[in-house]
């Protein structure tokens, strides 16, 4: 149980520092090269709204980080094997959030940035299925702001890996909290211990 308790907690550790970058990446993708004018005139992606940085692989992700840090501060057996239960659920919470970020990040990627063209604001990508990410040559066509396909796209993949990183430490604490809560060898050993 030891070592399934130190594990656990090496995730967590991993977890803080990505969440915190999601919700980083989310912030920045809402203040296009750090200008607020965007926000207030409603001029971002339908799918920077959805928050899936911000919420689902950020302030939901601090959830299983929490449980997983805190795992086997008590010594008892019984309250460790009920811990390791509790981060089943937490591990599920955090698989639920990264898949949200993914998702979410993907399509905001696929449908490509709102931005302001010859023809006004649109969706100039929409309807090209994610082809516009290999020619950057037509990124051209978004006039302001400024560089805003190489702002989407870069903060997007990084929302698309850390979100990849993170549905991987939650289902590795899945699999080792499954197996510690069903299996139990401490508290097996304390078992006979007892009545020996």
């Amino acid at each position: 149980m030891c070592c399934s308790v130190v594990f656990a907690r090496s995730l967590g550790l991993g977890l803080l520092p990505l969440a915190l970058c999601s919700i980083l990446a989310n912030l920045l993708l809402l203040f296009p090269m750090g200008e607020l004018s965007y926000v207030q005139d409603d001029r971002l992606s339908n799918f920077i709204w959805y928050s899936g940085g911000l919420g689902g692989g950020g302030l939901l992700m601090l959830v299983p980080a929490v449980v997983f840090i805190t795992l086997g501060k008590c010594n008892c057996c019984w309250n460790q094997c009920l811990m390791m239960c509790g981060s089943v659920f937490a591990a599920v919470v955090g698989l639920l959030g990264s898949a949200y970020c993914f998702v979410i990040s993907g399509f905001a990627l696929l449908k490509g940035p709102q931005c302001f063209t010859v023809f006004g604001w649109e969706y100039p990508f929409n309807d090209l299925s994610g082809r516009y990410l290999f020619q950057p040559n037509t990124w051209s066509r978004c006039l302001q702001p400024l560089h805003i396909v190489e702002w989407n796209v870069t903060l997007l993949c990084i929302l698309l890996g850390l979100a990849s990183l993170e549905f991987l430490i939650c289902l590795l604490q899945l699999g080792n909290g499954l197996i510690n809560a069903i299996f139990r060898p401490c508290c097996y050993k304390q078992e006979y211990s007892l009545n020996a």
